[in-house]
Protein backbone atom coordinates (compact mmCIF):
# COMPACT_ATOMS: atom_id res chain seq x y z
CA UNK A 1 0.00 0.00 0.00
CA UNK A 2 2.84 2.34 0.92
CA UNK A 3 4.60 1.52 -2.39
CA UNK A 4 1.54 2.54 -4.42
CA UNK A 5 1.39 5.89 -2.63
CA UNK A 6 5.08 6.52 -3.32
CA UNK A 7 4.76 5.72 -7.06
CA UNK A 8 1.68 7.94 -7.35
CA UNK A 9 3.58 10.80 -5.71
CA UNK A 10 6.44 10.58 -8.22
CA UNK A 11 4.05 10.19 -11.16
CA UNK A 12 2.09 13.29 -10.20
CA UNK A 13 5.28 15.36 -9.80
CA UNK A 14 6.68 14.21 -13.20
CA UNK A 15 3.45 15.23 -14.93
CA UNK A 16 3.56 18.56 -13.12
CA UNK A 17 7.17 19.14 -14.20
CA UNK A 18 6.40 18.35 -17.85
CA UNK A 19 3.44 20.69 -17.76
CA UNK A 20 5.58 23.53 -16.34
CA UNK A 21 8.29 22.96 -19.00
CA UNK A 22 5.69 23.02 -21.80
CA UNK A 23 4.15 26.27 -20.48
CA UNK A 24 7.67 27.85 -20.22
CA UNK A 25 8.50 26.85 -23.81
CA UNK A 26 5.25 28.39 -25.08
CA UNK A 27 5.93 31.62 -23.20
CA UNK A 28 9.51 31.81 -24.57
CA UNK A 29 8.29 31.33 -28.13
CA UNK A 30 5.66 34.06 -27.63
CA UNK A 31 7.73 36.71 -25.87
CA UNK A 32 11.44 35.91 -26.61
CA UNK A 33 11.61 34.21 -30.06
CA UNK A 34 15.11 35.68 -30.73
CA UNK A 35 16.65 33.43 -28.08
CA UNK A 36 15.53 30.34 -29.95
CA UNK A 37 16.78 31.80 -33.29
CA UNK A 38 20.28 32.46 -31.87
CA UNK A 39 20.55 28.93 -30.57
CA UNK A 40 19.50 27.54 -33.96
CA UNK A 41 22.04 29.70 -35.90
CA UNK A 42 24.97 28.47 -33.77
CA UNK A 43 24.10 24.90 -34.62
CA UNK A 44 23.89 25.70 -38.34
CA UNK A 45 27.35 27.33 -38.32
CA UNK A 46 28.92 24.39 -36.59
CA UNK A 47 27.41 22.04 -39.12
CA UNK A 48 28.63 24.21 -42.00
CA UNK A 49 32.18 24.10 -40.60
CA UNK A 50 32.17 20.37 -40.12
CA UNK A 51 30.37 19.68 -43.42
CA UNK A 52 31.26 22.52 -45.86
CA UNK A 53 28.60 23.65 -48.29
CA UNK A 54 29.78 23.45 -51.93
CA UNK A 55 28.98 27.10 -52.67
CA UNK A 56 30.97 28.29 -49.64
CA UNK A 57 33.97 26.18 -50.73
CA UNK A 58 33.81 27.52 -54.29
CA UNK A 59 33.92 31.13 -53.09
CA UNK A 60 36.79 30.44 -50.69
CA UNK A 61 38.94 28.95 -53.50
CA UNK A 62 39.17 32.34 -55.17
CA UNK A 63 40.55 34.26 -52.21
CA UNK A 64 41.70 32.21 -49.27
CA UNK A 65 44.68 29.97 -48.60
CA UNK A 66 42.84 27.11 -50.30
CA UNK A 67 43.72 28.43 -53.77
CA UNK A 68 45.87 31.04 -55.45
CA UNK A 69 44.15 30.79 -58.82
CA UNK A 70 43.51 34.55 -58.94
CA UNK A 71 47.23 35.24 -58.62
CA UNK A 72 48.01 32.72 -61.36
CA UNK A 73 45.35 34.12 -63.69
CA UNK A 74 46.73 37.63 -63.17
CA UNK A 75 50.37 36.73 -63.82
CA UNK A 76 50.39 33.72 -66.15
CA UNK A 77 49.60 35.48 -69.47
CA UNK A 78 52.73 37.63 -69.06
CA UNK A 79 55.08 34.71 -68.32
CA UNK A 80 56.72 33.48 -71.53
CA UNK A 81 58.86 30.61 -72.72
CA UNK A 82 62.19 31.54 -74.30
CA UNK A 83 63.86 29.27 -76.85
CA UNK A 84 67.39 30.11 -78.01
CA UNK A 85 69.62 28.76 -80.73
CA UNK A 86 73.39 29.15 -80.88
CA UNK A 87 75.64 28.18 -83.77
CA UNK A 88 78.78 26.51 -82.42
CA UNK A 89 81.89 25.99 -84.55
CA UNK A 90 83.87 22.88 -83.73
CA UNK A 91 87.58 23.51 -83.62
CA UNK A 92 89.87 21.58 -85.94
CA UNK A 93 92.72 19.68 -84.23
CA UNK A 94 96.07 21.48 -84.56
CA UNK A 95 97.46 18.60 -86.63
CA UNK A 96 95.05 19.45 -89.46
CA UNK A 97 96.13 23.09 -89.56
CA UNK A 98 99.18 21.98 -91.54
CA UNK A 99 98.76 22.92 -95.25
CA UNK A 100 100.23 19.60 -96.35
CA UNK A 101 97.69 17.64 -94.29
CA UNK A 102 94.87 19.85 -95.60
CA UNK A 103 96.00 19.17 -99.17
CA UNK A 104 95.43 15.44 -98.72
CA UNK A 105 92.30 15.55 -96.53
CA UNK A 106 90.62 18.58 -98.09
CA UNK A 107 87.12 19.31 -96.81
CA UNK A 108 87.35 16.53 -94.25
CA UNK A 109 89.31 18.84 -91.97
CA UNK A 110 87.25 21.99 -92.48
CA UNK A 111 85.61 23.40 -89.32
CA UNK A 112 82.13 22.00 -88.69
CA UNK A 113 79.23 23.92 -87.20
CA UNK A 114 76.32 22.67 -85.14
CA UNK A 115 73.28 24.30 -83.59
CA UNK A 116 72.72 24.19 -79.83
CA UNK A 117 69.23 24.76 -78.47
CA UNK A 118 68.34 25.79 -74.94
CA UNK A 119 65.29 27.04 -73.11
CA UNK A 120 64.32 29.36 -70.31
CA UNK A 121 61.58 31.72 -69.21
CA UNK A 122 60.85 35.43 -69.14
CA UNK A 123 58.27 37.99 -68.04
CA UNK A 124 56.56 40.66 -70.15
CA UNK A 125 56.80 43.82 -68.08
CA UNK A 126 55.14 46.31 -70.45
CA UNK A 127 52.56 46.27 -73.27
CA UNK A 128 55.29 47.64 -75.54
CA UNK A 129 56.84 44.19 -75.55
CA UNK A 130 59.78 44.47 -73.15
CA UNK A 131 60.66 41.13 -71.59
CA UNK A 132 62.77 40.68 -68.45
CA UNK A 133 64.82 37.50 -68.14
CA UNK A 134 68.20 36.17 -66.97
CA UNK A 135 71.27 37.04 -68.97
CA UNK A 136 72.49 33.44 -68.90
CA UNK A 137 69.28 32.37 -70.68
CA UNK A 138 70.07 34.39 -73.82
CA UNK A 139 73.85 34.86 -73.60
CA UNK A 140 75.62 34.32 -76.97
CA UNK A 141 72.35 33.25 -78.61
CA UNK A 142 72.06 33.73 -82.38
CA UNK A 143 68.28 33.37 -82.41
CA UNK A 144 65.76 34.03 -79.64
CA UNK A 145 62.12 32.96 -79.84
CA UNK A 146 59.54 34.07 -77.28
CA UNK A 147 56.37 31.97 -76.93
CA UNK A 148 53.29 33.31 -75.13
CA UNK A 149 50.67 31.42 -73.16
CA UNK A 150 48.03 32.33 -75.77
CA UNK A 151 49.90 30.38 -78.48
CA UNK A 152 51.58 33.29 -80.23
CA UNK A 153 55.34 33.49 -80.72
CA UNK A 154 57.81 35.99 -82.11
CA UNK A 155 61.52 36.56 -82.52
CA UNK A 156 63.09 38.77 -79.89
CA UNK A 157 66.00 41.20 -79.95
CA UNK A 158 68.28 41.97 -77.01
CA UNK A 159 67.80 45.55 -75.80
CA UNK A 160 70.57 45.24 -73.24
CA UNK A 161 72.05 42.99 -70.59
CA UNK A 162 73.80 43.21 -67.24
CA UNK A 163 76.23 40.40 -66.49
CA UNK A 164 76.81 41.68 -62.94
CA UNK A 165 73.19 40.96 -61.92
CA UNK A 166 72.54 38.24 -64.54
CA UNK A 167 69.62 40.17 -66.04
CA UNK A 168 68.67 40.98 -69.62
CA UNK A 169 65.92 42.89 -71.39
CA UNK A 170 64.40 41.64 -74.67
CA UNK A 171 61.91 43.22 -77.06
CA UNK A 172 59.17 41.51 -79.06
CA UNK A 173 56.79 43.13 -81.54
CA UNK A 174 53.28 41.75 -81.13
CA UNK A 175 49.94 43.52 -80.68
CA UNK A 176 47.83 43.48 -77.50
CA UNK A 177 50.52 42.04 -75.28
CA UNK A 178 49.69 41.23 -71.65
CA UNK A 179 52.02 42.57 -68.97
CA UNK A 180 52.59 41.74 -65.34
CA UNK A 181 52.14 44.10 -62.39
CA UNK A 182 55.42 44.89 -60.65
CA UNK A 183 55.44 44.49 -56.88
CA UNK A 184 57.93 45.53 -54.19
CA UNK A 185 60.51 43.00 -53.03
CA UNK A 186 61.50 45.30 -50.17
CA UNK A 187 58.20 44.49 -48.47
CA UNK A 188 58.78 40.72 -48.47
CA UNK A 189 59.13 38.89 -45.18
CA UNK A 190 60.29 35.39 -44.35
CA UNK A 191 57.20 33.16 -44.39
CA UNK A 192 55.35 35.07 -47.14
CA UNK A 193 53.73 32.80 -49.72
CA UNK A 194 55.14 33.02 -53.26
CA UNK A 195 54.57 31.23 -56.56
CA UNK A 196 57.30 30.38 -59.09
CA UNK A 197 56.18 30.41 -62.73
CA UNK A 198 58.16 29.30 -65.76
CA UNK A 199 58.91 26.54 -68.25
CA UNK A 200 60.87 23.81 -66.41
CA UNK A 201 62.40 21.13 -68.63
CA UNK A 202 60.37 22.49 -71.57
CA UNK A 203 57.15 20.82 -70.41
CA UNK A 204 55.21 24.09 -70.68
CA UNK A 205 54.15 26.77 -68.24
CA UNK A 206 54.21 25.43 -64.68
CA UNK A 207 53.38 26.97 -61.31
CA UNK A 208 54.98 25.86 -58.05
CA UNK A 209 54.18 26.97 -54.52
CA UNK A 210 56.32 27.87 -51.53
CA UNK A 211 57.34 30.56 -49.08
CA UNK A 212 60.12 33.10 -48.71
CA UNK A 213 62.83 31.15 -46.88
CA UNK A 214 65.27 34.06 -46.51
CA UNK A 215 66.11 37.46 -47.97
CA UNK A 216 69.40 39.21 -48.64
CA UNK A 217 71.34 36.07 -49.55
CA UNK A 218 74.91 36.91 -50.66
CA UNK A 219 78.28 35.26 -51.30
CA UNK A 220 76.74 32.52 -53.42
CA UNK A 221 79.06 32.98 -56.40
CA UNK A 222 76.14 33.42 -58.81
CA UNK A 223 76.74 37.04 -59.82
CA UNK A 224 78.78 40.09 -58.84
CA UNK A 225 75.96 41.90 -57.08
CA UNK A 226 74.01 39.47 -54.93
CA UNK A 227 71.00 40.20 -52.75
CA UNK A 228 68.87 37.16 -53.49
CA UNK A 229 65.45 36.07 -52.29
CA UNK A 230 65.58 32.43 -51.18
CA UNK A 231 62.46 30.31 -51.64
CA UNK A 232 61.44 26.68 -51.36
CA UNK A 233 59.04 26.99 -54.32
CA UNK A 234 60.38 24.40 -56.77
CA UNK A 235 62.69 25.93 -59.40
CA UNK A 236 64.12 23.63 -62.06
CA UNK A 237 66.17 23.98 -65.27
CA UNK A 238 64.08 26.06 -67.67
CA UNK A 239 62.61 28.17 -64.84
CA UNK A 240 65.47 30.66 -65.12
CA UNK A 241 64.18 34.11 -66.00
CA UNK A 242 60.63 33.25 -64.94
CA UNK A 243 58.41 35.02 -62.45
CA UNK A 244 58.33 34.84 -58.68
CA UNK A 245 54.99 36.37 -57.72
CA UNK A 246 53.17 37.10 -54.48
CA UNK A 247 49.62 36.02 -53.63
CA UNK A 248 48.23 38.95 -55.62
CA UNK A 249 50.05 37.93 -58.81
CA UNK A 250 52.52 40.83 -58.54
CA UNK A 251 56.07 40.24 -59.71
CA UNK A 252 58.50 40.28 -56.75
CA UNK A 253 61.50 38.46 -58.25
CA UNK A 254 63.13 36.87 -61.29
CA UNK A 255 63.92 33.18 -60.73
CA UNK A 256 67.66 32.85 -61.24
CA UNK A 257 69.31 29.77 -59.75
CA UNK A 258 68.96 26.70 -57.58
CA UNK A 259 71.18 24.96 -55.06
CA UNK A 260 71.16 21.30 -56.00
CA UNK A 261 73.35 18.24 -55.76
CA UNK A 262 71.30 16.34 -58.33
CA UNK A 263 70.47 19.09 -60.84
CA UNK A 264 66.82 19.17 -59.78
CA UNK A 265 64.94 21.18 -57.19
CA UNK A 266 65.87 20.52 -53.56
CA UNK A 267 63.84 23.32 -52.03
CA UNK A 268 66.56 25.97 -52.21
CA UNK A 269 65.99 28.41 -55.05
CA UNK A 270 67.16 31.98 -55.55
CA UNK A 271 65.45 34.90 -57.25
CA UNK A 272 66.72 38.39 -58.06
CA UNK A 273 64.54 40.93 -56.20
CA UNK A 274 62.32 43.03 -58.44
CA UNK A 275 63.57 46.23 -56.76
CA UNK A 276 67.04 45.48 -58.20
CA UNK A 277 65.58 44.39 -61.56
CA UNK A 278 63.59 47.63 -61.88
CA UNK A 279 66.74 49.75 -61.55
CA UNK A 280 68.58 47.56 -64.09
CA UNK A 281 65.61 47.79 -66.45
CA UNK A 282 65.47 51.58 -66.11
CA UNK A 283 69.13 52.00 -67.03
CA UNK A 284 69.09 49.48 -69.87
CA UNK A 285 66.14 51.26 -71.47
CA UNK A 286 67.95 54.59 -71.05
CA UNK A 287 71.53 53.63 -72.03
CA UNK A 288 71.51 50.04 -73.26
CA UNK A 289 73.64 49.06 -70.27
CA UNK A 290 73.87 49.78 -66.53
CA UNK A 291 75.98 52.72 -65.32
CA UNK A 292 77.70 52.09 -62.00
CA UNK A 293 80.23 53.96 -59.95
CA UNK A 294 83.81 52.66 -59.59
CA UNK A 295 87.05 53.86 -58.01
CA UNK A 296 89.45 51.12 -59.14
CA UNK A 297 90.40 49.20 -56.01
CA UNK A 298 90.39 45.64 -54.74
CA UNK A 299 89.54 45.29 -51.07
CA UNK A 300 88.95 42.52 -48.56
CA UNK A 301 87.23 42.24 -45.21
CA UNK A 302 89.18 42.74 -42.04
CA UNK A 303 90.13 39.54 -40.26
CA UNK A 304 91.19 39.18 -36.61
CA UNK A 305 94.78 38.70 -37.81
CA UNK A 306 94.74 41.89 -39.92
CA UNK A 307 93.07 43.82 -37.10
CA UNK A 308 95.77 42.65 -34.67
CA UNK A 309 98.51 43.67 -37.12
CA UNK A 310 97.12 47.19 -37.40
CA UNK A 311 96.21 47.34 -33.70
CA UNK A 312 92.50 47.69 -34.46
CA UNK A 313 89.77 46.86 -32.00
CA UNK A 314 86.94 46.94 -34.56
CA UNK A 315 86.63 44.47 -37.45
CA UNK A 316 84.35 46.77 -39.40
CA UNK A 317 85.93 48.19 -42.55
CA UNK A 318 87.92 46.91 -45.54
CA UNK A 319 91.60 46.95 -46.39
CA UNK A 320 92.75 47.97 -49.88
CA UNK A 321 94.78 45.08 -51.31
CA UNK A 322 95.32 46.42 -54.84
CA UNK A 323 94.75 49.66 -56.68
CA UNK A 324 94.52 50.46 -60.39
CA UNK A 325 97.24 52.83 -61.58
CA UNK A 326 95.74 56.14 -62.71
CA UNK A 327 92.30 55.00 -61.58
CA UNK A 328 90.04 57.28 -59.51
CA UNK A 329 91.32 56.03 -56.13
CA UNK A 330 94.97 56.19 -57.22
CA UNK A 331 94.59 59.74 -58.54
CA UNK A 332 92.97 60.77 -55.23
CA UNK A 333 95.94 59.45 -53.24
CA UNK A 334 94.64 56.17 -51.84
CA UNK A 335 97.19 53.39 -51.33
CA UNK A 336 97.27 49.62 -50.77
CA UNK A 337 97.10 48.99 -47.02
CA UNK A 338 94.67 51.84 -46.37
CA UNK A 339 91.69 50.74 -44.30
CA UNK A 340 88.38 52.25 -45.45
CA UNK A 341 85.98 52.68 -42.54
CA UNK A 342 83.33 54.99 -44.03
CA UNK A 343 82.10 56.45 -47.33
CA UNK A 344 80.18 59.73 -47.25
CA UNK A 345 79.80 59.28 -43.52
CA UNK A 346 78.22 55.85 -43.80
CA UNK A 347 80.09 53.12 -41.95
CA UNK A 348 81.64 50.39 -44.09
CA UNK A 349 81.05 46.98 -42.50
CA UNK A 350 82.52 44.75 -45.22
CA UNK A 351 83.59 44.65 -48.85
CA UNK A 352 80.00 44.20 -50.03
CA UNK A 353 78.76 47.34 -48.30
CA UNK A 354 81.73 49.37 -49.58
CA UNK A 355 81.15 48.19 -53.14
CA UNK A 356 77.44 48.99 -52.96
CA UNK A 357 78.10 52.50 -51.64
CA UNK A 358 80.44 53.18 -54.57
CA UNK A 359 78.44 51.49 -57.33
CA UNK A 360 75.26 53.30 -56.29
CA UNK A 361 77.04 56.60 -56.89
CA UNK A 362 76.72 58.02 -60.40
CA UNK A 363 79.99 58.43 -62.34
CA UNK A 364 81.32 61.97 -62.10
CA UNK A 365 80.10 62.56 -58.55
CA UNK A 366 82.52 62.92 -55.65
CA UNK A 367 82.57 60.88 -52.46
CA UNK A 368 84.41 61.36 -49.15
CA UNK A 369 86.37 58.24 -48.17
CA UNK A 370 87.28 57.99 -44.48
CA UNK A 371 90.31 55.77 -43.96
CA UNK A 372 92.95 54.73 -41.46
CA UNK A 373 96.59 55.00 -42.46
CA UNK A 374 99.45 54.50 -40.02
CA UNK A 375 97.01 54.69 -37.15
CA UNK A 376 95.81 58.12 -38.27
CA UNK A 377 92.34 58.94 -39.56
CA UNK A 378 92.10 60.71 -42.94
CA UNK A 379 89.32 61.93 -45.20
CA UNK A 380 89.97 61.83 -48.94
CA UNK A 381 87.76 63.17 -51.73
CA UNK A 382 87.48 60.80 -54.69
CA UNK A 383 85.78 61.51 -58.01
CA UNK A 384 83.89 58.37 -58.96
CA UNK A 385 84.52 56.89 -62.39
CA UNK A 386 82.37 54.51 -64.43
CA UNK A 387 82.64 50.82 -63.75
CA UNK A 388 83.78 48.94 -66.86
CA UNK A 389 80.85 47.16 -68.48
CA UNK A 390 81.15 43.37 -68.70
CA UNK A 391 79.83 41.75 -71.85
Amino acid sequence: MQLKKTLKFFYDHILLGLAIAFIALVLLRMFYPELLQQATSVVEVREAVSTPDQSITANARDSGPVSYSKAVKAAAPAVVNIYTTKVVTQRVPLLFDDPVVQKFFGTLVEPRTRRENSLGSGVIISPEGYVLTNNHVIQDADEILVALQDGRSASAVVVGNDVDTDLAVLKVDLPDLPSITLGRSGDLQVGDVVLAMGNPFGVGQTVTFGIISATGRTDLGISTFEDFIQTDAAINPGNSGGALVNVYGHLVGINTAIFSRSGGSQGIGFATPIDIAKEVLKQILAYGYVKRGWIGIDAQNLTPEIAETFNLKDLRGVIITDILRNGPAHLAGLRPGDIIVAINGQAVDNSKSSMNLVTNTQPGQKIIVTLLRGGQRHEVEVEVGQRPVRR
